[in-house]
């Protein structure tokens, strides 16, 4: 398996995953759950993932993303939960947080934006599903503002990284989608464009830019905001894209662990 991995601060490590070797919907490697796969290909591949991380599989948390605004903080007593329990608590949710050293966190995407945030003097880590409802409804704001009210983070201290995601160029929208952003304040001349296609034009929209907007309007600075600049439309035979393979394929596992031992 192969994961493109970020710069981060000392004890951070920040990663996303790639399809791998193979040309059917999932590849050499998928852990996501409900996107069609087989179990035995999960199971498989969670296995070869926490190998190189060097945790447990009870230490590997992906959320049960439906493109809404909810978010999930997890403290060391979620492992001991049983399983039912845990599924029960990650179903709906598109962030998650956590200061619990050496779990790693982290959400699935085929074309919507992942973001990655943590503080590494608090220790805390964080990881959102941005797709354009998402976005819409601010899933970032809120993770940012459960950061900063429950593990008293700085706004100011925080640094992201905004992963593989759909660029503007590969993002066509409706008119009615990007009535949904203007209704909901963003500034459209700044994250919108109109393209020519063979019957007059539509509207593309930056996801990328709308995120890394909305983080420095939260306080983050804008040199802790880093940008991989990759798009998973474009890029397909790399990392998953649900525009080129549909919703039954593969996802990129975009995770992310505070790696410092407990003491």
């Amino acid at each position: 398996m192969k994961i493109l991995e970020y710069n981060t601060d000392h004890n951070i490590r920040a990663f996303s995953t790639l399809r791998g070797k193979g040309s059917d919907n999932y590849a050499e490697f998928n852990i996501t759950h409900y996107c069609g796969d087989t179990p035995e290909h999960v199971v498989e591949c969670r296995e070869k993932l926490c190998k190189v991380l060097g945790i447990e599989d009870k230490s590997l948390i992906l959320p049960r993303q439906t493109h809404g605004n909810k978010v999930i903080c997890i403290e060391k007593e979620f492992t001991s939960l049983r399983k039912e329990q845990q599924t029960e608590l990650l179903q709906g949710i598109d962030a998650i947080i956590t200061d619990v050293p050496r779990t790693c966190i982290g959400v699935s995407t085929a074309d919507c934006i992942p973001v990655l945030l943590y503080d590494s003097t608090k220790g805390v880590v964080a990881a959102v599903h941005a797709g354009w409802r998402g976005t819409v409804a601010r899933i970032l704001n809120n993770c940012i503002t459960e950061m900063i009210c429950r593990y008293r983070c700085k706004a100011e201290e925080i640094k992201a990284i905004i992963a593989p995601g759909i660029s503007m160029d590969s993002f066509e929208i409706g008119d009615e989608v990007y009535e949904e952003f203007a209704k909901a304040g963003f500034p459209m001349s700044e994250i919108a464009r109109r393209y020519p296609v063979e019957q007059g034009e539509k509207w593309h929209i930056d996801l990328w830019e709308a995120n890394r907007l909305l983080m420095v309007n939260a306080g983050i600075k804008e040199e802790h905001i880093t940008m991989c600049g990759i798009c998973t439309y474009k890029q397909h035979n790399d990392f998953f894209s649900a525009r080129r393979l549909g919703i039954n394929s593969g996802r990129i596992f975009n995770g992310i662990i505070n790696e410092k031992m407990t003491t």
